[in-house]
């Protein structure tokens, strides 16, 4: 593989002899989240970055973030957004790359929504190997498909400011009306359950298969996303531990 960018900064740390920085490397908390939409990988992600002190990275988020700042791959990404194309996945890996040059992630990072399929998941495990780094946990947070349903098909957000209620987790106290601005709620596109389903139908289809994948290689731990968030977390934050204990004997 060509170097990428961002890559310098961390060649002095690929794997050799035991040394101070090869001790650097094994301290990382290197993790990727994944899990069917509506699983709240987001809010375990928020969990995690606190209890750890890991930046959290949506591929989506950084992606516009290089595109705001101008970079080198920033600029080739927006001509793809802009004529409607899919942005290549060794342009996504490099922006990952950049985000991971920075000082704020020498110690690991929490990755989330890449990679989104086994080819990627070669991409992007190639490309750490090149900066001398890798992968110490991916982390599943499973949730079947009607709870999927049942959670995303189920909220309401106010046409006025975007305040957001749940009809059976979070109601508003009249019906059909936020609380706060006295504005209607409606369901957004996103959250009616024909689209829902088919985002469920692409998920199992292209991302499911990294289960197996990341499960070979011995990363994949397993959360039960039907608990209650405090529960998940509970689990997360004890396993993760775990996980860079393991790496630091």
């Amino acid at each position: 593989m060509p170097d990428l960018p961002g890559t310098g900064r961390f060649r002095r740390r690929a794997p050799g002899r035991f040394s101070e920085s090869r001790i650097a490397v094994l301290s990382e908390l290197n993790l990727i989240l994944v899990g069917p939409p509506g699983a709240g990988k987001g809010t375990q992600a928020e969990r995690l970055t606190q209890d750890f002190g890991l930046p959290y990275y949506a591929t989506g988020n950084i992606l516009r973030q290089a595109v705001a700042d101008g970079t080198p791959l920033g600029q080739k990404a927006k001509e793809y957004m802009d004529s409607g194309e899919l942005v290549p996945d060794e342009l996504i890996v490099g922006v990952i790359l950049e985000a991971l040059a920075t000082d704020e992630a020498q110690d690991g990072f929490v990755l989330d929504g890449f990679p989104r399929n086994v080819d990627q998941a070669e991409a992007l495990g190639a490309a750490l190997e090149q900066v001398g780094r890798k992968l110490n946990g991916v982390l599943l947070i499973d949730v079947p498909d009607e709870e999927v349903l049942r959670r995303l098909s189920g909220r309401r957000t106010c046409v006025k400011a975007g305040h957001t209620y749940h009809v059976e987790f979070d109601p508003p106290k009249h019906e059909g009306v936020c609380d706060q601005d006295g504005s209607r709620l409606v369901q957004r596109d996103d959250d009616k359950p024909e689209t829902i389903r088919k985002r469920l139908e692409v998920y199992h289809r292209q991302t499911e298969p990294l289960v197996g994948y990341y499960d070979e290689r011995g990363l994949l731990r397993r959360f039960d996303g039907t608990r209650s968030p405090t529960e998940v977390h509970d689990h997360l934050r004890a396993t993760v531990a775990t996980v860079r204990l393991e790496d630091e004997i």
